[in-house]
């Protein structure tokens, strides 16, 4: 089975195709700039070369036929036809409490996906262009939705609610959702796989660590707690995002500064976090050799990031009353030996023991950077969110069939 993964922003689109039988990939890209006259389409094909195309490109529709006309080119494509593909699967921000599963795409979950829009508006209705785009251009084919907030749908209440009116919670659903789901239950499937332990007897932290960043506690297999909220600028310190700070922190800034709604909402998802603090931009590979260099701005900022991370981490051993290992994942989180490293010092408390060398070596693949004798394991481990995407979707196929 030939499985077409989407990820689709407002003015852009990633995608990958697998071949499913034996999970490879069989060709990726990205559609940049949609809405542009100047849109760049990145095609990069297995075992051919990589292609890089600037055309008009107005919607998510043309889009999508222009990935698809890519994948069947006679010299650079991987199909002969796009009847071949047989599924389509989209990466989805918000499912709220509607969605504790991945779903076939239908009228009912269409609309659920829209009724989400409020909960996610920069990401729910981009989503749903996608999913419009390949109906437009492949109206027979099935097409499946994966959510990044279904892992975190096994929290209970007492780590989910905030101490607010219930009624708002009861009335418009405001709660605590968390994000980055399908990363965090495919690090945590592979890191009991790497331990050789059952998922189930483990107390883990993941820490999916990139622009966007968030911690999840995992124990007996589940999401426990995790640091984003209601939307992703809750929890921890981002390239952009503030994460946690005093929610009285907005009427006085709006007051004193004059700021409207919208403005201080993009000062805190947009102009915070790395950026704010450093000055010099949210990209952890210039701060770290900024810092090393003696930008006192640079180091402040990787300082709090570190400690913002580790006080997390502790919370959840807390939570958990226990903690077999640390996974570290995403851009940051696979890349930052120097954030590993201040990271694991300062949880020595917990019987961790660094293994220097093993954390700088800079190699690929899920490996161990603590000694055999640490008490808490600390593991890297690349996440693969297209690939959960993907065995989803093929999942849901192969059911449906079965039904059928």
């Amino acid at each position: 089975m030939i499985v077409l993964v989407i990820n689709a922003g407002s003015s852009s689109l990633k995608f990958q195709l697998y071949e499913m039988e034996n999970e490879s990939v069989l060709a990726k890209g990205k559609v940049e700039r949609i809405g542009m006259e100047s849109a760049i389409l990145t095609y990069e094909p297995e075992g051919k070369q990589d292609v890089r195309e600037v055309s008009e490109i107005l919607e998510h529709t043309t889009a999508i036929r222009k990935v698809l006309d890519m994948l069947v080119h006679p010299v650079h494509g991987v199909l002969e036809s796009a009847r071949q593909i047989d599924a389509v699967g989209h990466r989805v921000v918000h499912g709220g409490e509607s969605f504790s599963n991945s779903a076939l795409v239908n009228e009912e979950v269409k609309q659920e996906i829209k009724r989400l829009f409020d909960l996610a508006p920069l990401h729910n209705p981009a989503h749903m262009l996608g999913i419009q785009a390949v109906e437009a251009n492949m109206p027979d084919v099935p097409q499946a939705v994966v959510f990044d907030t279904a892992f975190h749908q096994t929290m209970p209440p007492v780590t989910y609610l905030y101490p607010i009116p219930m009624v708002l919670y009861k009335k418009h659903k405001i709660r605590r959702y968390g994000f980055h789901g399908t990363s965090h239950a495919y690090v945590s499937e592979r890191a009991a796989a790497f331990l050789g332990r059952p998922l189930r007897e483990l107390k883990l932290v993941t820490c999916h660590i990139g622009n966007g960043a968030s911690c999840t506690a995992v124990m007996d297999g589940r999401s426990y707690d995790t640091s984003m909220g209601m939307t992703p600028l809750e929890g921890l310190m981002m390239g952009t995002r503030s994460g946690d700070i005093d929610p009285a922190i907005v009427p006085f800034t709006m007051g004193k500064e004059d700021l409207t709604l919208s403005e201080v909402n993009s000062m805190l998802n947009k102009h915070s976090g790395l950026l704010a603090i450093s000055g010099i931009g949210s990209d952890m590979r210039e701060i770290d050799e900024a810092r090393q260099t003696g930008d006192r701005n640079a180091a402040l900022a990787f300082d709090m990031y570190e400690y913002r991370l580790r006080k997390y981490i502790g919370a959840y051993a807390a939570a958990m009353n226990g903690l077999d290992a640390i996974v570290f994942t995403a851009g940051v989180g696979e890349n930052s030996a120097s954030l590993r490293a201040a990271v694991c010092r300062n949880l020595s408390f917990l019987g961790l023991e660094l293994d220097e060398a093993a954390n700088e070596r800079r190699e690929s693949g899920e490996r161990a950077i603590t000694t055999p004798g640490s008490r808490v394991q600390v593991l890297v481990i690349p996440t693969n969110e297209e690939l959960v995407i993907a065995r989803d979707t093929y999942r849901l196929i192969l059911d449906r069939n079965d039904v059928n």
